[in-house]
């Protein structure tokens, strides 16, 4: 018997963490071996998790508290944790897991294994401890758990009294190092391989390619973070980004863009250079209300681009030091001499003190600039100060494009502020008088149609889906969609 269990992302779309475990029966004390039971002892039911992640938002009206952080459910039997990618919603509680007595390998892509030590120092920093002795150990601890495993080849989990189990991991197209986990699970007579497709990317999404099917799957666990809606295709959503920009820069105010430093903030350096090799010499307008009158008109080719992060400039260059698992397209460009990356009209901003002294001194000029800070949900990091200092001036432009949770201030600017409302922010009130906008083309997910590409393109369909990381309404619409398709499987939607 081989079971899947969900201890996250099925209330919401945080928190994920799926359990897969091999239940052995043996014959009890029925003398014609015809009640088998099933043995307790953590030998006889090994099994692996996939993720563990933060919970965030309102799923599950949980939050950051000790008792949310905490591991509340057996792990004895568990032999390894298997990460699909490094969002902090699918690896936040490692460390929680780690001081719970989990002891085994961390399986992930080789570009997740680069990454994971530092997305969790950061997020250690910010939420377990400030004691830089014990960050180090637990940092070292999970550099010695690691194991990088290869697109596209097998590895052995464990092979015991109970049954057998492999994985594979395959591009999700997601961010850098995303992964889909093919398992290959043996228990007595029962043999399936079940797909978990952690988070799949959006088709065309800029710099990754595109997830190809699995060529099998008897179960699948897929998200539904999109799955009642489709995104914008690649060009449309790249001349809105243009239109967006030129339209808030035109009275000399502020393009602030909330995004993760994982994945969005790269795809949106790669559009915007895109752009600006494009367009380069061709005038964005500026209005007699700005600082310059519209004679002085601003090109693209010196809008100043400012990444006010140091965790996504550090994710920049490591970005930019795995080009061998960038896209076709991306590869040419480097291979022509442009850097998407890292161009000319971008600044950096490390120190907290220049970050301050930028706050304040885009709040008070007229200056175009597009500012690209983290977090992606306005839930905390330096977006916040910006937009402390800058929802209230009409000149300002907030600009979402990825997914905002239920229970964030990201959800509410976005749901508010087209009606003039106000947002909380540390426990503070602010009226939102900037304009409010949203590109849903950089979410990073795939769209509805992208999951139905996915599953539509097993060869053999599955004979149970389960859907999970998304709102309900974004579950049950995929559901829907999947029990027309697919008809074939059962499609469930787990408690």
């Amino acid at each position: 018997m081989i079971e899947i269990k969900h201890h996250g992302a099925v209330n919401g779309v945080t928190g994920s963490c799926h359990e897969l475990r091999l239940l052995q029966a043996t014959k009890g004390s029925d003398p014609s071996g015809s009640d088998p039971t099933l043995l307790s002892a953590a030998n006889s039911h090994p099994g692996i998790l996939i993720d563990c992640g933060l919970f965030q938002g309102q799923e599950e009206s949980r939050g950051s508290s000790a008792a949310d952080l905490a591991i509340d459910f057996p792990i004895d039997h568990i032999r390894a944790l298997v990460v699909t990618h490094v969002h902090i919603d699918h690896v936040g509680r490692i460390p929680y897991l780690l001081a719970a007595g989990f002891d085994g390998p961390i399986i992930c892509s080789e570009p997740s294994a680069i990454m994971l030590p530092e997305i969790l120092e950061d997020a250690l920093k910010i939420g377990f401890t400030r004691d830089r002795a014990l960050i180090n150990r637990v940092l070292e601890l999970i550099r010695a758990r690691v194991v990088p495993l290869p697109y596209g080849r097998w590895h052995s989990v464990f092979e015991e009294e109970a049954g057998s189990l492999k994985v594979r991991l395959q591009r999700a197209g997601h961010i850098l190092g995303s992964a889909y986990v093919e398992c290959d699970a043996v228990s007595g007579s029962a043999a399936e391989r079940i797909v978990f497709s952690g988070d799949l990317g959006a088709t065309h999404s800029p710099l990754l390619p595109e997830p190809a099917p699995p060529e099998r799957a008897d179960r699948l666990v897929i998200e539904s973070t999109y799955g009642d809606k489709n995104h914008e295709d690649r060009e449309t959503r790249r001349y809105r980004l243009k239109a967006v920009l030129e339209h808030a820069l035109e009275d000399g105010g502020t393009v602030l863009i909330p995004a993760f430093s994982i994945g969005r903030t790269q795809e949106l350096l790669y559009e915007i250079e895109g752009l600006i090799a494009e367009f380069g010499d061709g005038a964005i307008g500026v209005s007699p209300q700005g600082d310059r009158p519209r004679s002085e008109s601003l090109t693209w080719n010196n809008l100043e681009i400012v990444v006010d992060s140091p965790l996504a400039a550090e994710f920049t260059k490591i970005y930019r030091d795995l080009k061998p698992f960038w896209d076709e397209e991306a590869r040419a460009l480097v291979a022509a001499g442009r850097h998407p990356l890292s161009f000319e009209q971008l600044t950096v901003i490390n120190s907290h003190e220049d970050h301050l002294n930028a706050v304040e001194y885009l709040a008070k000029s007229h200056r175009p600039c597009v500012v690209i800070a983290g977090s992606g949900m306005c839930a905390g990091g330096r977006v916040v100060n910006y937009l402390k200092a800058m929802l209230g001036d009409a000149r300002n432009d907030v600009l979402f494009v990825g997914y905002q949770a239920a229970g964030t201030p990201g959800r509410n600017i976005l749901t508010y502020g087209p009606r003039g409302g106000w947002v909380e922010l540390d426990g503070e009130r602010y009226d939102i008088r900037a304009q409010v906008h949203t590109v849903g083309g950089y979410s990073a997910h795939a769209g509805q149609e992208d999951l139905l590409r996915f599953v539509e393109g097993i060869p053999q369909p599955p004979s149970e889906i389960r859907i999970v990381h998304g709102d309900k309404g974004a579950k049950r619409a995929l559901q829907g969609k999947l029990r027309d398709s697919v008809p074939e499987a059962a499609v469930v939607i787990p408690d």
